[in-house]
């Protein structure tokens, strides 16, 4: 998850993720992965788990950074992810940017673009549902326990 500070977690960092601009009003922030042959998939393509990471990422950057807003400092977990990809991820530089699209008091809703030369041309996205928890939340309990009547 992105932290209250505005940096990305450790995962981003080991796949060379940053925030290359800003969130605006509604738009989360644009996060840029470089190239790297460690993301490299068949040979001259960017690997699907690469794409996938960063838009995992990306949809927690929107996410926190409207929770943050609302004063909620929460934490986040998805627990359901659709993704498409629209063609192949080549060997440069990729883009991300989440959108939120609903937060209920479980539950949020995000959905995430990524793509390479143009933001109107994607080469994957995604839908993800992401739970939403307290800090002071009992990490021990089962989040994805159905809740009973």
């Amino acid at each position: 998850m992105t932290r209250t500070d505005g940096t990305l977690p450790p995962y981003a960092t080991l796949l060379g993720i940053v925030i290359d601009t800003p969130a605006t009003e509604g738009k989360g922030p644009i996060l840029r992965m470089d190239f790297i042959h460690a993301l490299e998939g068949r040979p001259g393509m960017l690997h699907g788990g690469s794409t996938a990471g960063l838009l995992e990422m990306a949809a927690n950057a929107a996410l926190v950074g409207v929770t943050d807003r609302q004063g909620q400092a929460l934490r986040v977990k998805p627990i359901g992810i659709t993704i498409d990809y629209m063609r192949p991820g080549l060997p440069q530089t990729t883009y991300a940017r989440g959108r939120v699209r609903r937060v209920g008091t479980r539950v949020a809703t995000v959905v995430v673009e990524a793509w390479q030369t143009s933001e109107g041309e994607p080469i994957a996205a995604a839908r993800m549902h992401m739970l939403l928890r307290s800090h002071d939340a009992n990490d021990d309990t089962d989040d994805t326990a159905a809740p009973t009547a």
